[in-house]
């Protein structure tokens, strides 16, 4: 390692050390004034970025009395905030809720799209999933009737199922699949199949295909989805928020500390803000791993400009907008592991991974 290598990964351990404990400094401050634990810890986000925004213009030693202060100024700002909407609040005019939708013609859409489900799946299976759900026969008396095993039938009855969703929203929604790959995609996302998911490239279709997009949702939340793995769509700020949102969440199931789980939403807050300006739509998955040791994971993908000199991006001091953000390089100071391809054109995929602190 050269010195100036040397020098560079010392202020990146300092930087860190620093962060981690301005985060408990921070933490005090905000929920001693903010009694909304999810309001306190955007508040805390939002000071740990403008903070870090500016160190490299603060002297050393000042950074601590810069984050107080900065703290108690958006806490003073939240609540001016609230107070002007409360004392505007008499000029809203509530027109009330809109009348419910025919509940009839509801069923009536609903059964005409299972119809037309049971239509697109084969004969034979067909007729096992209506011996099954229908006529109440269980897996071992198909199995027999069948000349399969009882797991077998199983398996058959799960693909089935996974292809009746989709055929379902596709006939509920009047959608027709775009392009041959649409249907693959989506029977692997319904069965929760990630080998499947990978061979047919699901991640980069659904950033492709707006109809894919739309679908992948309730066909995720209806299948067996891991709780381990969230993977969320990146188009506006709202989804910024619920991957910040979901980082947390995660990172409290692997009991990472407090001061850690800021880091870790921060960086996956950074990622998604740089998605959105700069692609305009994206994914962004999370996992939790155990090897080597436990972590979480975050994979960050887009099918936007890319960038052309990815070591321009990820230099210190670099930005690539003006405004609060610390974008790649401040994201990848915050976690353990960081990489970052990038092809002009086609995309960017960043894989970023916080590992829990031993003991």
């Amino acid at each position: 390692m050269s010195a100036g290598e040397a020098s560079l990964a010392t202020s990146d351990a300092a930087v860190e050390s620093d962060v981690a404990s301005l985060v408990q400094i921070v933490g005090r401050i905000v929920r001693a004034r903010v009694a909304n634990s999810a309001v306190a810890e955007d508040l805390i986000q939002e000071t740990l970025l403008k903070v870090l925004s500016a160190a490299d213009r603060v002297e050393d030693g000042m950074l601590e009395p810069y984050a107080i202060a900065t703290a108690r100024n958006l806490v003073a700002s939240m609540w001016r905030a609230q107070d002007r909407e409360r004392r505007n609040q008499h000029r809203a005019l509530d027109m009330g809720a809109d009348a419910a939708p025919d509940e009839g013609l509801l069923r009536g859409e609903e059964q005409a799209a299972i119809s037309a489900a049971l239509e697109r799946i084969s004969e034979r299976d067909r007729r096992t999933l209506v011996a099954h759900e229908v006529d109440g026969l269980d897996t071992k008396s198909l199995a027999d009737e069948l000349g399969l095993s009882a797991g077998a039938v199983a398996a058959q009855l799960n693909r089935t199922r996974a292809r009746m969703r989709v055929e379902y929203l596709l006939a509920l929604q009047d959608m027709e699949p775009p392009t041959p790959q649409c249907r693959p995609v989506l029977f692997a996302l319904s069965s929760a199949d990630r080998r499947r998911q990978r061979e047919v490239d699901a991640a980069r279709h659904l950033l492709e295909c707006d109809m894919c997009a739309a679908l992948s949702r309730p066909l995720l939340q209806r299948g067996k989805v891991d709780d381990d793995d969230v993977r969320i769509r990146i188009h506006g700020d709202p989804d910024i928020v619920e991957a910040r949102k979901q980082a947390r969440q995660l990172a409290a199931q692997l009991n990472f500390s407090r001061a850690d789980a800021t880091l870790i939403a921060t960086a996956v807050s950074e990622i998604a803000r740089n998605i959105v300006r700069f692609a305009g739509n994206g994914l962004i998955m999370m996992e939790l791993v155990e090897e080597p040791r436990p972590g979480l994971r975050i994979v960050a993908r887009d099918t936007g400009p890319g960038i052309p000199d990815v070591e321009r991006a990820l230099a210190d001091g670099y930005s690539t907008y003006n405004g609060l953000g610390l974008g790649l390089p401040g994201a990848r100071r915050l976690m353990d592991e960081f990489s970052l391809t990038s092809e002009v054109g086609q995309g960017t995929t960043v894989t970023m991974t916080k590992w829990r602190s031993r003991g």
